[in-house]
């Protein structure tokens, strides 16, 4: 018998679910909250609605925001010496990825201590960590739901990625309003991080069928409605269903894990300091044509989710035409098709192989993939 493990925090949904934020910060058993967040989400006025919401609750807060749109170690190890100082006894995360993963590695280190390098890779985290609750301005990184915090090491400028049960949120509030401050590149590129999100989850050899309910939703939610959050602020059905896809993809990459596509974005954006869903969004469809011959049935059902018919279609054929249309999709809302468009150079290549080669997210991609494969991609993809 086949076992399988679904982790997922309290979730709540909905327009003006902002308004629950202290009451459930009450629920964790929280006095002072110890808000991470950014610029750009401080500028969007977010944060100040979320602290007086905690105010209204009788809650005292403690704001750090010094995080960049990729968070690197030496900016937790500032916000945990903040923690500290502070004695807060939880962590609000808001706003996107960077924010969210932020929060969860000072969270890591505020009770297990050390540096956050030691927490590379699986199951490296041993005490308990203080309630967290995550709150996403974008759709999305999935952070809100995920076992997932990554951290660029700024000495080899890598990403590290940390997995672990422990950093599974106990509770994310997705209030879909916040999704009207993202400017059209970045909700195209963040809306394309859900894409891959879903599509690694659903063709991954972790999947189960818990997951392949929210991954294959996920797909067919982006594909509907993508372009048309993309080309307008307040279409809310849009902001809506991507809100939603984003949450699905999170779950379903949180208990099934990713794949190379992921792996080698992370190599490239640790190095580069480039936006991760840009690099999803350019990388998707060299892995997925590279990927297909594993799971070939898999691929042609994400060409059915994005609205194709493959009735009197080959597997093959189908699942290059999903490619096809992602490829599409990703063209129409302003992503650039190669990596070179972006600054990636044939010299990169090998080391951002090498780098690719040793994450985490490698274990759980569909088809058998090295350094030599790899580089293939990469080549390709140039």
């Amino acid at each position: 018998m086949h076992i399988s493990k679904f982790a997922a925090p309290e979730i709540l949904f909905g327009r003006g679910s902002l308004h629950q934020t202290g009451e459930c910060c009450r629920r964790i058993g929280a006095n002072k909250v110890f808000i991470v967040s950014d610029e750009g989400v401080m500028a969007a006025g977010w944060v100040e609605k979320i602290i007086k919401v905690c105010q209204a609750s009788g809650l005292a807060y403690e704001l750090f925001y010094d995080i960049t749109s990729n968070p690197k170690d030496y900016e937790i190890e500032k916000g945990v010496q903040r923690y500290q100082f502070s004695e807060c006894d939880a962590v609000l995360g808001i706003g996107g990825g960077s924010a969210m993963d932020a929060a969860k590695a000072i969270a890591i280190l505020a009770t297990n201590g050390g540096i956050i390098h030691e927490y590379e890779g699986a199951d490296k985290i041993k005490r308990p960590l203080p309630p967290l609750l995550m709150i996403p301005t974008t759709a999305g990184s999935g952070s809100e739901v995920s076992q997932f915090s990554v951290i660029v090491d700024s000495s080899r400028k890598i990403k590290m990625t940390i997995v672990s049960k422990s950093l599974v949120p106990d509770i994310a509030i997705t209030d879909p309003q916040t999704l009207v401050t993202k400017d059209a590149e970045l909700t195209a590129e963040t809306g394309m991080d859900v894409l891959t999100h879903a599509i690694e989850a659903f063709v991954s050899v972790a999947a189960t069928p818990l997951t392949d309910v929210q991954a294959k939703n996920a797909i067919s939610l982006v594909s509907k409605h993508l372009r048309a959050s993309t080309a307008s602020r307040t279409n809310e059905e849009a902001k809506a269903a991507m809100a939603m896809a984003s949450l699905q993809a999170g779950l379903a990459f949180s208990n099934a894990i990713l794949g190379a596509v992921h792996a080698m974005a992370h190599a490239v954006g640790g190095y580069l300091d480039l936006p991760h869903g840009k690099l999803n969004a350019i990388l998707l469809p060299y892995v997925m044509e590279y990927n297909f011959l594993a799971a070939p049935e898999r691929f042609g059902q994400i060409a059915a989710l994005m609205g194709q018919n493959i009735t009197d279609m080959t597997a093959a054929e189908a699942a290059k035409r999903a490619v096809y249309h992602v490829k599409q999709l990703a063209s129409d809302i302003g992503i650039p098709q190669r990596l070179s468009d972006i600054g990636f150079t044939e010299d990169l290549i090998l080391p951002m192989s090498q780098a690719a080669s040793e994450d985490v997210c490698l274990v759980t991609n569909p088809r058998d993939i090295g350094i030599h494969e790899l580089e293939m991609i990469f080549r390709k993809a140039l």
